[in-house]
């Protein structure tokens, strides 16, 4: 078991930074579906309305469900 770690090249440098870049558009795509949902299963609470009438208590929700969100998100890409 080597002690370091290898040594990066040019190749493996674009290979983890296209993976960088994939993972995170699939989280944020996972995080707007996830946005959806909540949406879907909450027919009577219009979050856009609420918020332009400055609802603070809805946008703590809607920021703790989007952290909620992405917290499992990262378990489920990050393993």
């Amino acid at each position: 078991m080597p002690l370091f770690a290898d040594a990066w090249t040019a190749n493996s440098f674009e290979l983890s930074l296209m993976a960088a870049a994939v993972f995170g558009l699939l989280g944020i795509a996972m995080l707007a579906l996830g946005f959806k949902v909540f949406e879907w299963i909450t027919p009577r609470l219009n979050v856009e309305q609420e918020l332009v009438k400055g609802n603070i208590a809805v946008g703590i929700m809607v920021g703790a469900l989007l952290l909620g969100i992405s917290f499992i998100i990262v378990r489920a890409i990050g393993g």
